[in-house]
């Protein structure tokens, strides 16, 4: 008889997880059609002022950032949290700006954003697919990327003074094993039941992608850019 509970309680636990998880990825979907539409306006605009006072800018967007994390947090378990969340996406697709504008100055601009784009979802799908298959726990990456994370916004807050073209580039190759890091840590946490919210599971995941397709379009703009 206990077995039948045990098999029953296991049963229910994984439907909820693959509902989370489901919800998740359709979320995160659709959480990228506000981000190119935001990545559109911001290609329009000019951010003269964020080039003549990074720290500031810098500032500002953290700021606008973390309230919108607040708002998203504090409404994880109504539909106002899509909608706050959809409202980040947005933000930061037009906070995406800037490097594209830089991107697409380039002759072979788009090629460059196209490559950025679908190694972001290469790694995305076969990283994702390891953890949502591996049987291994991935939750002791957790303090590790963690510390690397911190690290990381600290030598990007010290190279916004010093603007070292090898130390940014050095910053994004980091950048890019950290969140190809996250991405199997934050996926294998849904999977195993650590996140139960859907909402915050797609804050972490948009994230994770965000980043990680940013500091690829980087890496790739060094390293193939033609600026003729």
């Amino acid at each position: 008889m206990q077995n039948n509970f045990d098999v029953a309680a296991q049963s229910q636990s994984a439907l909820a997880t693959n509902k989370v998880l489901r919800n998740t990825y359709a979320l995160l979907g659709f959480s990228l059609i506000p981000t190119v539409i935001g990545a559109l306006i911001g290609m329009t605009m000019n951010f003269s002022f964020a080039a003549q006072s990074p720290m500031l800018f810098f500032i500002f967007a953290l700021g606008a950032m973390f309230g919108m994390f607040y708002l998203i947090r504090a409404n994880r378990n109504n539909s106002l949290g899509v909608v706050f969340l959809l409202g980040l996406t947005f933000l930061m697709g037009v906070m995406l700006g800037p490097i594209l504008q830089v991107a697409f100055s380039l002759s072979n601009g788009g090629q460059i954003v196209g490559l950025a784009a679908g190694g972001t979802a290469s790694i995305f799908l076969v990283l994702s697919g390891i953890a949502t298959t591996s049987k291994r726990d991935f939750s002791f990456m957790g303090k590790f990327l963690m510390i690397g994370l911190m690290l990381l916004i600290l030598a990007m807050v010290v190279n916004i003074f010093f603007q070292i073209p090898a130390m940014s580039l050095a910053i994004s190759g980091i950048a890019v094993l950290i969140f190809s890091g996250f991405i199997l840590y934050d996926v294998n946490r849904i999977v195993r039941g650590g996140e139960t919210n859907y909402i915050m599971a797609t804050l972490a995941l948009y994230l994770n992608i965000y980043n990680l397709f940013v500091h690829l379009l980087h890496i790739l703009m060094a390293v193939m850019g033609n600026r003729d």
